[in-house]
């Protein structure tokens, strides 16, 4: 059986399926490329930022978080920038660049949730059609007046509560896994603030 035929077999409610599918596909795809490219060994970028900010090679410093472009590079930058600041406005500083992150970090996540669960309500929807299709070819007296109908409406019903599971199943998955590597992130980010602070602190005006 070729898609198109189960498209076919599958009426109406297949098509915003599979237009859930799509966008599932293209925003996990799109994720998991943000994620790769953001991907840094962050100890040894802080340890060579520190090494190179012990020098006074602020300029330096910079070009390096420019070419390691990542949440914790974009959050030294901007403490570099700040580094003339008092302590309390530095760390006001970093902190703002943090939550500046965090709508790039959950990006189109809160749209693939959403996918999750309406291609599971629209399997439903579709075998709840199919039913009430099957089940509308019997006549007043309880026979089946066209059993091809009643066919085709149990095949309807089976075939959309399959394609939205289908559609559903890897769309939480996912989902769940980037929630669980933005949060874990973020707590990174929150846990380096105040070691970004005593390092750029201590190395004012040298």
């Amino acid at each position: 059986m070729g898609m198109w035929e189960i498209m076919q077999k599958g009426g109406l409610v297949m098509w915003p399926i599979a237009l859930c599918s799509v966008v599932a596909v293209v925003i996990i795809v799109e994720r998991l490329i943000y994620f790769r490219r953001i991907r840094v060994d962050e100890q040894r970028l802080i340890n060579r930022l520190k090494s190179t900010l012990a020098k006074g090679h602020h300029d330096e410093a910079l070009a390096i978080c420019e070419s390691n472009p990542s949440p914790i590079s974009n959050l030294m930058r901007v403490g570099i920038e700040h580094r003339d600041d008092e302590p309390s406005l530095l760390r006001e500083s970093i902190l703002d660049a943090a939550n500046m992150e965090i709508p790039r970090l959950e990006r189109f996540l809160s749209a693939l949730g959403t996918v999750a669960n309406i291609s599971t309500l629209l399997g439903l929807l579709g075998t709840v059609t199919g039913n009430i299709r099957a089940f509308g070819v019997f006549g007043s007296t309880g026979g089946i007046s066209d059993p091809e109908q009643l066919a085709k409406g149990i095949s309807e019903a089976l075939i959309t509560t399959a394609a939205g599971l289908i559609v559903s199943i890897p769309a939480v998955i996912f989902y769940n896994y980037l929630v669980t590597k933005v949060n874990h992130i973020i707590i990174r980010l929150e846990n380096r603030v105040n070691d970004m602070v005593h390092l750029l602190h201590g190395s004012k005006g040298k």
